[in-house]
């Protein structure tokens, strides 16, 4: 699992039939450590409604097509969960509600 952030949504009207409703965002990998985004984006499925400015675990490859949504369906990377908090060494590096 990875750990980013949603910076945008992917909107695309002609799509693969298996892939139509699903809704797709984009994010950017960060750095647990101070939070700060690594410039590396990708485009995910979303199968948990995530949403802009949220911070998320993604999987990719085989494990992107194992969740009820993606389930197959053509998918290189899903998100899976929305995170709450980050703990580093006892120490709150994020908290969802805080920000």
């Amino acid at each position: 699992m990875i750990l980013a952030k949603v910076v945008g949504t992917v909107v695309s009207t002609r799509k693969e039939p298996k892939i139509e409703g699903i809704k797709f965002l984009l994010l950017e990998k960060i750095n647990p450590s101070n939070m700060q985004g690594k410039g590396d984006y990708l485009v995910a499925m979303d199968s948990v409604g995530a949403g802009l400015g949220e911070v998320v675990f993604f999987v990719a490859g085989s494990s992107s097509r194992m969740t009820a949504t993606t389930e197959g369906k053509p998918s290189d990377a899903t998100i899976i969960s929305i995170v709450d908090f980050i703990d580093i060494n006892g120490e709150y590096v994020y908290r969802k509600d805080k920000q």
